[in-house]
């Protein structure tokens, strides 16, 4: 319990930051009341406390008035170098200009901001004034931070609404294959179950009809039900096993068994466990692996087909090759053949669909090791 009531200086989003600004914010008067003469102190004063409000309101400003702001911070931070040797005020104008979002106005404000600062600088230096010089390592360091701190904010600021931009439009995208998961769905309940329950009713209905005037036919309808019911029943569960999705080795008995009917001859690895690859990429590479399969059977009048897998750090390939007549040369690639819905589903993970045609065809698909992090966007 004590441990939770224990004040925390040091904020772990903020850091130090806070109590750096804080100094910064006390030093100008330091340097105010170096001066001897009271109205330069009432005018330091004055200027110092101009400067935070402007500071405040440029921060709050749009359009034209960030240039009129940025104007009197300037002009503020001139003024209190030349009468005060405080240069510190370049700091806050620097840290500013990296958070304008304007490009333009940034460009501006930034040239103009160091021509300033650089001249006032170098006219105290030709001034030769004590306190000026004292501090010379850490005016160094201000002029270092004027040239080099806005584009370093402002770099950071773009980077993070890229950031943003790209996380909105992954989440669109998941969105939208959500939806369209659902459309699929709802699309095969619809296909599968419609008609049959249909069926089953109009065969119900008929039964009842028939059940005191023909019974024999009555009991024929009511088998027909029975077995409508049980088809449905089966193609249900194939359908809910295939949105589970399976893993590679499930998938190539299912190829060898199309090869084999084919009377075409699989060549291929025994063993076919991908490690640390998610359920979701073996799906893509299955469902991708069936339709290449399928065109070799259909289309290549092939005898032999070979399937094998690469796997790197990087990525994994799957190739698949046969002997037959050349699926390019006999078929165009965007007139259907599964191939343009192969690309698809590949680029969907940021992979990539090759086809050669040399004695025969190969087809060579890639996909990155990474993509298994968008399963959850599945």
């Amino acid at each position: 319990m004590q441990k939770r009531k224990k004040l925390t200086i040091f904020q772990r989003a903020s850091g130090i930051s806070p109590y750096i600004w804080s100094v910064f914010s006390i030093l100008p008067f330091y340097f105010i009341f170096q001066s001897s003469s009271t109205g330069e102190m009432i005018v330091g004063i004055a200027l110092t406390i101009v400067f935070f409000l402007s500071y405040r309101f440029a921060f709050l400003s749009k359009k034209w008035p960030v240039y009129l702001w940025a104007g009197i911070l300037i002009s503020i931070s001139i003024t209190m170098t030349i009468l005060f040797q405080f240069v510190y005020f370049a700091f806050y104008i620097a840290y500013y200009n990296g958070n304008i979002k304007n490009r333009a106005a940034f460009i501006t404000l930034y040239v103009i901001h160091l021509v300033a600062t650089t001249i006032s600088i170098n006219y105290n230096i030709v001034l030769q004034d004590p306190l000026f010089l004292k501090q010379l390592p850490f005016i160094v360091i201000i002029w270092i931070s004027v040239i080099l701190l806005p584009f370093n904010i402002y770099n950071r600021k773009k980077q993070e609404q890229l950031e943003e931009q790209l996380q909105d439009a992954n989440d669109r995208i998941s969105d939208l294959v959500k939806l369209e998961e659902r459309q699929r769905i709802a699309r095969d309940l619809h296909d599968t179950l419609g008609q049959k329950l249909s069926l089953i009713g109009l065969k119900s209905d008929l039964a009842e009809k028939l059940i005191y005037k023909d019974s024999e036919s009555a009991r024929a309808e009511l088998k027909d039900v029975q077995q409508t019911a049980r088809t449905a029943l089966n193609e249900v569960r194939k359908m809910v096993s295939s949105m589970r999705g399976t893993r590679l080795a499930e998938e190539i008995v299912l190829v060898k068994q199309i090869l084999k009917a084919a009377q075409i001859e699989f060549i291929g690895d025994q063993e076919w466990t991908l490690p640390k690859t998610s359920l979701f990429l073996e799906n893509i590479l299955g469902m991708c692996m069936k339709e290449a399969v399928t065109n070799v059977v259909k289309h290549s009048q092939a005898t032999v087909c070979q399937i094998q897998f690469k796997q790197s750090d990087k990525d994994i390939q799957l190739i698949v090759r046969d002997n037959g007549i050349g699926l390019v040369k006999s078929n165009d690639l965007n007139k259907g053949n599964g191939l343009l819905g192969m690309k698809e589903r590949l680029e969907f993970v940021n992979g990539s669909l090759n086809i050669v045609a040399d004695q025969g065809t190969t087809i060579i698909m890639t996909v990155p090791i990474n993509a298994k992090q968008q399963e959850g966007q599945r």
